[in-house]
Parts: C-alpha cells; structure tokens; sequence
C-alpha cells in the first residue's frame, strides 16, 4: 500500500478513538469485561470453523441494514447465470430510488452486468445494484423475491428485503443473520474478489472513472480479508460486515448501527487486536 494510503488508515483509526473518547458515558455501549470496547450497537463475532461465538450483543435483533443488502443481490444475480458481458443501461428507474444518493453512473450509461457488479459491490453503487435486479429474469420483482427466498434457505429467518440497494429502511437482517450472508458471499469467487478490490476504472461516455473501496480496511496489509461490505443510511447507522483470516482462522465480524463515520473500522481494528492478543496469551481464542 502507497505510503500516504497507510497514513490515511491511521489516522481514521485515531479519529474514530477520539471520537469515543469525547463521547459521555450515557452514549457508550456497555461491555462484558474483558471484552474489546466495541461501540457498535449490534456485534457478533464468529469463529467460522468451529462456529463458535467469539463476541455478541444483540446479534438477534434485527435493524436497518443499509447496503449490506448488496451482498445478497450479487449472490441473486451471479446464481440466475446471465451473461457477464451483456451491456446495461442506467436508466431513470434506476435514479428514483426513494432518496437521494450520490452516483457517478448517468442515466444512458451503458456497462456490463460484471462491471455494474464490480462497483456495486465494491463502491456501493446503488444504481449499478439497481440496475442488475431490474435486468434479473422476471425484472425487479422477481430479484427482490429470489433475494428474500435465498434469505430463507440460508436460515435467515430475521431477514426481509424490499429493494436491491439498502436505502430503504424496510430491509432488515439480525446480526446473526448477517453471519450466514457473509459466509454464503464468502464462498462466491467474484463476490470476494469484487468486495475486497481496492479501486476500479470504468470507461464512462468517454470519460475514465476510478472507482474506490468504501472499506479502508482493504488497503490495511494488517488484515487479510476474504470478502467484506459496508453499509450506511440514517436508521441503519454505519455498518460493516466481514470474514477475515486472524492467525490462520476464518472469523466472521459483523458491526451494526455504529455512530460515527470511522467508529466501525476502529471497532474491527479493536476485535482484531483482542482475538491476536487471545492467542499470544493462550494459544488459542480464550473461552468464554
């Protein structure tokens, strides 16, 4: 990683502690002692092979997702086989998503179902995630069922999705939930290639674009993330959700509902550190 791309990692990591740090002690988020002090209102963390729970708080609540949702989009999409290659158009259905986003795709862009998949997954673009489900055989509906009947044979059974993007408030996932989301996107090959990409040029009516990662834990070289997504809108809060290797284990993070724009990446950054520090210790993750 370039050095200045280091230096921006640090100090949204130190921003986001002093933030904590300036909250008052009615704000913060109880713990259970020992326990890193994670500040996002939902937690849930998951050591994949032995399923066992490392850390969780209000991991079976379920709350405003936010972009998450993408990550059950793109399995939809890439199981319905299409071709990657078809060439899609932005249209103006895909610009009234019922609140206002920020989107460099114009209506008449045309580009193709891999690439829309490509920034929909790694920069969140919610038109590109638009786009794709309109384009699902059936159309939009359809997509939106297949999502929602995915969700049920993945057992997540605290799960409703009503749109493909996570702006609406009424797509709502249980931390635990969330879980089986990451693993199920962890087993997908352009879903963890796409999520964990650190940037990607498009060519937009003749202009080139650079389009970046939404997650700053991806150009951390202290992480070896296998699959991640971000997400934010107001009732959802920043969220973050990712499977991670931590001294040779799959570990599932899942952080909803966090209050400030870096708090969830400092809360990562604390879990992480405290299962490494767990094993310098004991060996092993220490019992709970």
């Amino acid at each position: 990683m370039p050095p200045i791309s280091r230096i921006c990692v640090a100090i949204a990591a130190a921003f986001a502690g002093l933030i904590v740090l300036a909250l008052p002690a009615s704000a913060r988020v109880a713990r259970v002692a020992g326990e890193p002090d994670v500040r996002s209102n939902s937690v849930l963390v998951i050591d994949e092979g032995s399923s066992r729970t490392l850390m969780a708080r209000q991991a079976d609540v379920a709350t405003p997702i936010a972009s998450i949702t993408k990550l059950m989009t793109a399995i939809v999409v890439l199981e319905a086989k299409q071709s990657p290659d078809e060439m899609i158009a932005i249209t103006d259905e895909d610009t009234d998503l019922g609140r206002a986003s920020h989107s460099r795709l114009v209506v008449g862009t045309r580009l193709s179902r891999d690439d829309l998949l490509h920034v929909a997954l790694m920069s969140s673009e919610n038109r590109a995630a638009n786009a794709l489900c309109r384009h699902y055989p059936g159309g939009l509906g359809a997509c939106v069922a297949a999502m929602n009947a995915k969700a049920h044979e993945l057992g997540m059974y605290d799960t409703h999705f009503v749109e493909p993007t996570g702006l609406s408030s009424d797509n709502v996932a249980s931390a635990g939930d969330l879980a089986k989301l990451v693993i199920a996107a962890s087993h997908v090959e352009a879903i963890r290639g796409y999520s964990t990409d650190e940037s990607h040029e498009l060519r937009v009516r003749n202009r080139l674009l650079e389009f970046h990662n939404t997650d700053l834990l991806v150009q951390n070289p202290a992480w070896h993330i296998v699959v991640q997504k971000t997400g934010y809108i107001s009732e959802a809060g920043r969220c973050l959700v990712l499977k991670a290797i931590i001294h040779g284990r799959s570990v599932v993070i899942v952080l909803l509902d966090s209050f400030g724009k870096y708090t969830r990446v400092a809360d990562a950054e604390r879990i992480r550190k405290w299962l490494e520090a767990q094993v310098s210790t004991y060996g092993t993750w220490r019992p709970v």
